[in-house]
């Protein structure tokens, strides 16, 4: 139950009648009406700008509204008060009955708590990861891989059918520069010393089996073959091998995909033509001479020269795009117009991508060339990833050996676990830069968030423990007879207020494609709880346990069973397991 829709409604309620009543006039539009928490809490429970943005509907000014519209709020017995601020917002006090309330909801519904249906099982792709399939993953692999599978959880969570991809780069100059690092190491497997690897070649030790394999099939008689045939034959071989390392790494990850495009294959089929002709034929394609970049020095060797450009700036790029370069070969951009129109036929009107830091300028083009190529029927939202710095203790992280340039995705996993690695890589909004500290992740302190919220999971599931045996077994369903009218101390409310809110946080987060807002909400609701059982210590007639008073400490289970069932739901959407216990 969402209880902010919920009280929606009611003022919608209230609205009609004063529409009924010739206050406000007929075919008033209810759409921009909002009711949402107060930025600061002693304002009350909600806030609505009802007033505000129906006053041209009325010949009342918006406060002299506002308080037409508290009138009838004041009526309904869940509200405790009403106020008027301002031009003519009104905040609303909920009584405590309602949040008391909410208990019963969370407890029927179990981690289904907060699901929400704004999604009406639309088709939605996520594309996310598509790193280049030259080696092991990164970390910075690692929050893209997050993010863009967090975000799928969060999605299906909102009922949207999602499809989860990942566009395999497997075509272009890296490939080649693959097959050449391959044959290196077959080299080497076949007993030759390679010495040190050259300057540009992929150098990390993941290879030494691609090159055991090539020799086995090969031996040396495919170093006698001309270059361009030696690239052929490792291609089928290496490739495969790297995306069973990626899949290998996004597993212990605990990402999985569900469509893997090959960038190829849109060559191969003649889908990159497609997309062309399409923009082609609406008359977006041109002979023309891009000019150099705008604010940075032209390279040494650039010149101007006829290239195959695309109309980009009608659609908000802020100039042309190449499609083709001078030479005659495919730029980047078509392969990637054809994946989008690729996704578009399938029937995915809305698209998502999770790109890295470095991709940033090239959102512009690629939105444009999504709207271009499906009339506009098409949605893309790009979600950028800065960059993560691995530090120790403070010091940077040195390089791996095993891949030889960078920390990889693995190696952070084997460290530190799946899930203190999903959880901390939601901790930062994507498009800021996160500081990832292999000593700090694992701390046992409040100042770690990740376990600061198991924590709050594994002190709830112990509370229940401990209530069961001084009680006898407790049931999930024999809750929700509890006498809920004992919680009552400010300190308990402020934690319902706080579990209440999860259905709103999940539609936002869902609609704005923000999964880090959940991990924000977790560490908010862990708070509150702990706050609460600190101040049990304080004050004994606040202890979630009160052997002489069975009905209270029932009353209480019921209240952090409903925060323990949040939190799981929460974390589920992070792709993060639960505990009940920490050790």
């Amino acid at each position: 139950m969402n209880i902010f829709a919920a009280f929606r409604a009611r003022i919608e309620t209230c609205i009609r009648t004063l529409i009924q009543e010739g206050v406000i006039g007929e075919g008033t539009d209810l759409s921009r009406i909002s009711v949402e928490p107060p930025r600061d809490p002693s304002h009350g429970d909600m806030a609505t700008n009802a007033a505000m943005v129906l006053g041209k509907f009325s010949e009342l000014p918006p406060r002299d509204l506002a308080g037409k519209i508290a009138d009838l709020l004041s009526k309904d017995a869940d509200i405790a008060s009403v106020d008027i601020a301002g031009p003519g917002f009104i905040n609303l006090s909920l009584s405590p009955s309602v949040w008391q309330g909410q208990i019963a909801h969370v407890l029927k519904a179990g981690k289904a708590y907060g699901n929400s249906d704004i999604g009406a099982e639309k088709k939605i792709n996520v594309e996310y990861v598509s790193a280049n399939p030259t080696g092991p993953m990164h970390v910075g692999h690692a929050r893209g891989a997050v993010v863009g599978d967090a975000l799928a959880r969060l999605l299906e969570r909102a009922n949207y059918q999602v499809t989860r991809e990942y566009y395999i780069n497997d075509a272009g100059s890296q490939i080649d520069t693959l097959a050449r690092s391959a044959l290196l190491r077959m080299r080497e497997a076949l007993g030759e010393d390679i010495g040190d690897i050259p300057e540009g070649l992929y150098p990390g030790d993941y290879l030494v089996s691609v090159g055991q394999v090539l020799a086995e099939k090969y031996g040396a008689s495919l170093m006698e073959k001309p270059e361009a045939d030696q690239i052929a034959a490792v291609k089928p071989i290496a490739l495969p091998m790297m995306m069973e390392l990626i899949k290998d790494d996004l597993d212990a990850l605990g990402v999985r995909h569900d469509v893997f495009l090959s960038e190829q294959s849109l060559h191969d089929s003649g889908a990159v033509d497609k997309s062309l002709v399409r923009l082609d034929e609406m008359g977006l394609i041109y002979e023309g001479v891009l000019e150099p970049p705008k604010g940075k020095t032209p390279p040494p060797d650039w010149e101007p020269s006829p290239q195959t450009l695309f109309k980009s700036s009608q659609f908000g790029d802020d100039s042309d795009r190449a499609l083709k370069k001078s030479d005659g070969s495919w730029t980047y951009f078509a392969p990637d117009i054809a994946c989008h129109l690729d996704k578009f036929e399938r029937g995915y009107a809305q698209m998502i991508d999770v790109w890295g830091a470095d991709h940033a300028g090239y959102i512009k083009r690629m939105k444009s060339a999504v709207t271009a190529v499906t009339a506009g029927a098409g949605d893309l939202d790009v979600k950028i990833c800065q960059m993560v710095k691995l530090m120790r203790n403070g010091e940077p992280v040195k390089m791996s050996k095993r891949a030889g340039q960078f920390i990889t995705l693995r190696e952070v996993v084997d460290e530190v676990g799946k899930d203190v690695v999903r959880f901390m890589m939601l901790t930062r909004k994507n498009d800021a830069p996160l500081e990832f500290d292999f000593v700090k992740v694992q701390e046992q302190s409040r100042d770690n968030p990740v376990f600061y919220v198991q924590y709050a999971h594994a002190r709830i599931c112990s509370v229940i423990r401990n209530a069961g045996e001084m009680f006898g077994a407790i049931h999930d369903d024999d809750l929700t007879d509890s006498d809920m009218s004992l919680i009552v101390d400010p300190a308990e409310i402020s934690l319902l207020k706080t579990i209440s809110a999860f259905p709103r946080v999940l539609e936002s987060a869902a609609v704005n494609h923000e999964p880090h807002r959940i991990a924000f909400y977790l560490q908010d609701l862990a708070s509150s709880f702990h706050s609460l059982w600190n101040l049990g210590k304080e004050r004994p007639d606040l202890k979630f346990i009160i052997e002489e008073q069975k009905n209270v400490t029932m009353a209480r289970v019921s209240m952090i069973r409903s925060c323990a069932f949040v939190i799981a739901s929460g974390l589920d959407i992070l792709g993060v397991r639960p505990e009940e216990e920490m050790r």
